[in-house]
């Protein structure tokens, strides 16, 4: 084995993990939000930036708003998720790097002063950051359900303001029944990596 990571966990994580579709009514508690971003908060970024904003739809009205947004096939499971996320990137998030990386303060301004600089940087760092929200709801023992399928400009207009921009809504709970469709099939290691 050349993983230190134990079977079980790679499987928890990676293996046996699957975009639900469907979820069972168990809430999704703040301990366990909390506990998900305590762990994920420490995945690696550039320069430490941290542009993922986190907007958890809880409401009933909220939740009507949202569904409103989805595309027809991702509204019923959106509906009835136990949580919905609404994950963004903040484009201002170049004013938390002298907290975030007090040893280079001067990056701020050096390597962010500009937006269309800070948007794809915001852009490529906040979907890492996605990435790990995503496995630490499956760390946490529950599905997550990211998806794209949903008016971008609706979700921002509604939820967000200027500087935030929607990445995706990811419904998170407990697997309900059928909750997994067919494991899709994978590239193999020799159309994936090249060695120079």
């Amino acid at each position: 084995m050349s993983l230190v990571l134990d079977t079980t966990a790679q499987n928890l994580l990676f293996r046996e993990a699957r975009t639900a579709n469907t979820f069972t009514d168990e809430p999704v508690t703040e301990q366990q939000i909390q506990a998900i971003y305590d762990l994920v908060k420490y995945g690696p970024t550039a320069f430490n930036q941290a542009p993922l904003r986190i907007t958890l739809v809880r409401s009933a009205e909220a939740r009507g708003r949202l569904v409103e947004h989805m595309a027809k096939a991702n509204r019923a499971k959106t509906a009835t998720a136990p949580l919905v996320a609404i994950l963004a990137v903040d484009n201002e998030f170049h004013e938390e790097l002298p907290k975030l990386l007090p040893r280079l303060p001067q990056i701020k301004d050096l390597l962010y002063a500009e937006r269309p600089v800070r948007e794809r940087s915001a852009l490529v760092n906040g979907a890492l950051q996605a990435a790990y929200f995503i496995m630490g709801v499956r760390a946490a023992g529950l599905a997550a359900g990211p998806m794209t399928g949903f008016d971008f400009a609706g979700v921002q207009k509604d939820f967000l303001d200027d500087d935030h921009g929607p990445l995706m809504i990811v419904n998170i709970g407990r697997p309900g029944p059928d909750a997994w469709a067919p494991r899709s099939p994978r590239l193999d290691i020799g159309e994936v990596i090249t060695t120079v």
